[in-house]
């Protein structure tokens, strides 16, 4: 038997549409889609090496550097460092130039103050002892003020130790202090050996076949024997080795410390140069009887090389001594000086300012 579909005839005949959903195809597709999965990193392949460039070793910070930027070192094999436009720069003298201040005061010291001794007994050419105290702190006086901002106008080994026990000076120089004093005062010393006429030792000491070299006798340091005391008493009396000892400490001591106080931070450096001369005048009057006055060992090593060689065998003492007694005045400042500042006495750093920007590199 067979059953056949009824067709619509009209309008209202009309078949209603299937408004059942449809099932999801797939379950997936109804879902939301799962979050990627993050790859994981490869090793980056190490980078071919560049060849070198001409570009600078050293940069400016980029960006807006601090201070500590313009400053720190840019280089572990170097000391680099940015300066911008506009930074006031301190400079200090260098070396050379100190050492030739120091040879340059001590060679005018012992020019001055041992030319003026050495003729101070030829009649009325000489100023007698005097004369002798004023030309040594005269002389001190002016090189102090011609070359003291450079190198701090020591002019004197004994100055120097005291100065670097006071925490003035930097124990580095002075060594290299000592050294230029030293050859200075020789040079000095020279100049006036090789200018004595050769007859006037003889006429001065009333003795045949004296030399150039007993001439320098009378303006050596020298104890004993060879003490000024000795020649004035016609050998009755003379100041001995303990004696000679014992004023020269005193009297190096006195100098070094006026030298240390009068150029103190709190105290007015203008009047120093003038302080340290009168010092210098006062105390060379006080110890030339007894020892013929050293208070700097560098003095007393240049007129001994152009003396007799008694003068070399006694000179031990006028290095002894002096410092000391500069060592003395350097531990006493040091302990009753409230904080010392290392500006080696009457050295003068330059001040200036960069008108562009800068890369300053320190060799090590």
């Amino acid at each position: 038997m067979s059953h056949d579909t009824p067709q619509p005839t009209g309008p209202d005949d009309a078949v209603e549409p299937d408004t059942t959903p449809a099932e999801p195809v797939a379950q997936a597709a109804a879902e939301p889609a799962a979050e990627p999965v993050a790859a994981e990193p490869v090793a980056a392949a190490p980078a071919e090496p560049t060849a070198p460039t001409d570009a600078p070793a050293f940069a400016p910070p980029a960006g807006e550097p601090s201070i500590g930027d313009y400053f720190a070192p840019q280089d572990d094999e170097a000391d680099a460092y940015y300066v911008p436009a506009g930074t006031g720069v301190v400079a200090t003298p260098s070396l050379i130039a100190r050492l030739g201040a120091e040879a340059f005061g001590a060679f005018f010291l012992v020019l001055a103050g041992v030319g003026v001794a050495l003729y101070a007994s030829v009649g009325s050419l000489g100023g007698g002892t005097l004369a002798v105290g004023l030309a040594f702190g005269l002389a001190v006086l002016a090189g102090i003020a011609a070359v003291g901002h450079v190198s701090g106008g020591h002019f004197n080994p004994a100055v120097t130790l005291g100065a670097a026990l006071g925490g003035r000076t930097p124990w580095r120089d002075v060594l290299p202090y000592w050294l230029a004093q030293v050859i200075g005062g020789a040079v000095g010393a020279a100049v006036l050996f090789v200018a004595i006429p050769k007859t006037l030792p003889p006429l001065i000491s009333q003795k045949e076949g004296d030399t150039a070299r007993d001439f320098f006798d009378g303006v050596s340091n020298g104890f004993g024997p060879h003490s000024p005391l000795h020649t004035a008493s016609s050998g009755a009396t003379s100041f001995p080795l303990v004696t000679a000892l014992l004023v020269e400490v005193v009297v190096t001591a006195i100098f070094v410390g006026v030298i240390l106080g009068v150029t103190d931070r709190r105290a007015s450096k203008g009047q120093a140069p003038v302080a340290i001369g009168l010092a210098l005048a006062i105390l060379i009057l006080v110890a030339i009887p007894v020892t013929n006055a050293s208070l700097n060992p560098a003095r007393s090593t240049a007129t001994a090389i152009f003396a007799n060689t008694w003068a070399l065998k006694q000179l031990w003492l006028f290095w002894v001594a002096p410092l000391v007694g500069g060592a003395i005045a350097g531990l006493v400042y040091r302990a009753f000086a409230a904080e010392p500042v290392e500006d080696n006495l009457l050295e003068e750093d330059d001040l200036y300012v960069t008108d562009e920007d800068v890369v300053v590199v320190d060799e090590r």
